[in-house]
């Protein structure tokens, strides 16, 4: 499978980055090709540098004002015009998405691609690393959106919620 990974490319503490290796790793070891934003900073890089080592393909998909710091050896890096294509092009090149830790473009990434998936628009498998309880809030917020009628699908039938990234590739079927 081709897996997009949304996160962030800042430098975290290793609460975060341990959880992201260990996923990475599995991914990475069971022949999974990674689609990400390209970048060589950050838990992007953590990400795609255990991918690598552990056999997996680099998809990655820059942005052409960040493209001084997309990744060198990836095995594929496209860099398009502007934020907007670069998520439809993540969205094309991936079979499954994973959304893991960070600010708020990760957070733009994951509403837009929840928001198509809603609409129809895709019917990719999305889930929700929620790593040390990251994303609780957000699960409280959509639970809540769910039981307001804010929801045209069941939550459940949107996007799942993992506390780690062995279940998130079960719950990918990957």
């Amino acid at each position: 499978m081709n897996i997009c990974v949304f996160c962030s490319a800042a430098e975290l503490d290793a609460v975060y980055t341990d959880a992201a290796r260990t996923f990475a790793r599995l991914l990475g070891e069971r022949g999974h090709s990674l689609v990400w934003g390209g970048s060589d900073s950050g838990l992007m890089k953590v990400v795609a540098d255990e991918v690598q080592e552990a056999g997996g393909r680099l998809i990655g998909i820059s942005v052409e004002f960040l493209k001084n710091v997309a990744r060198a050896n990836a095995d594929e890096m496209i860099v398009t015009a502007d934020l907007a294509e670069r998520k439809a092009a993540m969205l094309a090149r991936s079979d499954a998405i994973v959304v893991m830790v960070g600010g708020t473009g990760t957070l733009d990434e994951a509403t837009e691609i929840l928001e198509l998936r809603k609409h129809g628009m895709h019917t990719k498998p999305v889930v929700i690393l929620n790593t040390a309880g990251f994303y609780d809030g957000l699960r409280e917020q959509m639970r809540r959106m769910e039981a307001e009628g804010f929801l045209p699908v069941p939550l459940d039938k949107l996007v799942s919620f993992a506390d780690d990234g062995t279940e998130a590739l079960e719950l990918l079927g990957a």
